[in-house]
């Protein structure tokens, strides 16, 4: 595990793609472009365990040029589109092991007018969601599709980091519920916290799930 202020590739080896995810939890997504610095803490993030996870792109070994960046080395960025949507997902195995995290959604504490300007919509509308968090960053197109996270415009910074009081283990949203996989709680969140993307208001915390 990386002993730096940043997740560089080498946080997103040496260990199960679940336990990547649950670290992910508290740590802040960050994104330079040109109308500045984004970002916000992780609330939520996606387990994908490759050719035997029904859900996963890479599920028996399917393997497109839409896929490939799966197969790359850890911390390969896997920016895709989903029906009107982009969505942001980092490599967590080495290559040729086809494993990754989607990142669901954030809370807003870098560059936040402008977050609110990028999406129209205020409160935790603005980036309760994978397509919603990508497009409050300003994410406009898969520009660092197959990038390594290092070489990006993206950081997940371990030092701007708050402890989440509880970490939920529940299923997955938008999958075949039916499939075997489709019910596996590989969905990992801050209990309590508004930006989770299914979250309902009698579970929202005042300290929104952090432990200060």
């Amino acid at each position: 595990m990386t002993t730096t202020n940043f997740a560089t590739a080498s946080f997103f080896t040496g260990r199960p793609t679940t336990e990547i995810a649950k670290a992910l939890l508290g740590s802040t997504l960050l994104y330079r472009s040109s109308n500045g610095l984004t970002g916000g803490l992780i609330v939520e993030a996606e387990a994908y365990l490759g050719t035997n996870d029904t859900a996963a792109h890479a599920y028996n070994g399917r393997r497109s040029k839409f896929t490939e960046p799966l197969y790359r080395e850890a911390g390969t960025l896997y920016i895709y589109q989903l029906r009107a949507n982009l969505l942001f997902d980092v490599v967590t195995q080495p290559a040729e092991t086809p494993e990754g995290v989607l990142i669901r959604a954030i809370e807003p504490t870098h560059g936040t007018d402008q977050m609110l300007a990028n999406r129209g919509k205020s409160g935790v509308q603005v980036s309760n969601g994978p397509g919603k968090l990508t497009q409050a960053l300003g994410i406009r197109d898969q520009t660092d599709n197959l990038s390594l996270i290092d070489d990006s415009p993206f950081t997940i910074s371990l030092a701007e980091t708050r402890q989440p009081r509880q970490i939920l283990a529940v299923p997955r949203v938008g999958v075949n519920p039916d499939a075997a996989s489709g019910q596996l709680p590989l969905r990992f969140i801050v209990a309590g916290n508004p930006y989770i993307s299914d979250s309902r208001k009698r579970d929202w915390r005042d300290d929104h799930g952090w432990t200060e």
